[in-house]
């Protein structure tokens, strides 16, 4: 037996397209939800009030300390228990989106916290709004340094991902897996997996860096 053949990395190809495409869109919605949901969690965080900066600290530590396969057993499995039922699809794009979110807010956290204070003065003295200050004075200082931390976590999401199979979302990796299953030949789309899984971490990282150039430019923080 040949311990490559290139015939069966053509048949593997449309298995693998199919599983590419499931794979990127869950990663591209999921991670749209982290940075939405994990902005607003910064934001609450940064509330005088001790009780709900305290509350929104507590919810993220939690998510952030519980495994995100856990999460999605119990949002998908449970959750009907309860009356609550959750297509595949929508569960596990929030699942990702809210597990990461907690990261992100973390992320989001830092660079808001390494704003100088001076500048939370210079808002007041202007007499502009919370949302005003939030919008074009402290968020366009806070996020670009910290873009490079949150394209780690759209490379970690992506390679998260096959968790998905567990409700299942036939995602790359799962569909490497019937195809192995179907062929009896697991090498050749297992390794176009990883390959795959290589390359888009790869360009991401490039796009993520090249976004984070531009900001910094944009914003005259370089």
């Amino acid at each position: 037996m040949k311990v490559w053949d290139w015939s069966y990395v053509w048949q593997a190809l449309p298995y693998l397209y199919q599983g590419a495409i499931v794979t990127i869109e869950a990663t591209l919605l999921g991670f749209t939800i982290a940075l939405i949901l994990g902005l607003g969690f910064a934001i609450i965080r940064q509330s005088p009030n001790r009780y709900i900066s305290t509350g929104m600290a507590e919810i993220v530590e939690f998510i952030r300390s519980t495994p995100l396969l856990s999460q999605l057993f119990f949002v998908y499995f449970v959750g009907p228990q309860f009356g609550i039922f959750i297509p595949s699809w929508i569960a596990g794009i929030g699942v990702l989106g809210i597990h990461y979110a907690a990261f992100c807010s973390e992320v989001y956290r830092g660079g808001i916290v390494s704003v100088d204070g001076g500048q939370w003065e210079a808002c007041t003295a202007l007499n502009l709004s919370m949302v005003r200050s939030w919008r074009t004075i402290i968020l366009p200082q806070a996020i670009p340094p910290v873009v490079p931390a949150l394209g780690n976590y759209l490379i970690g999401m992506f390679k998260d991902t096959p968790v998905l199979a567990a409700i299942s979302i036939f995602e790359m990796l799962q569909q490497a897996r019937n195809f192995g299953g179907n062929s009896y030949r697991y090498i050749e789309a297992m390794t176009m997996a990883g390959v795959f899984f290589l390359v888009f971490s790869l360009v991401a990282s490039v796009i993520v860096q090249s976004v984070s150039v531009w900001l910094n430019r944009r914003y005259h923080l370089q």
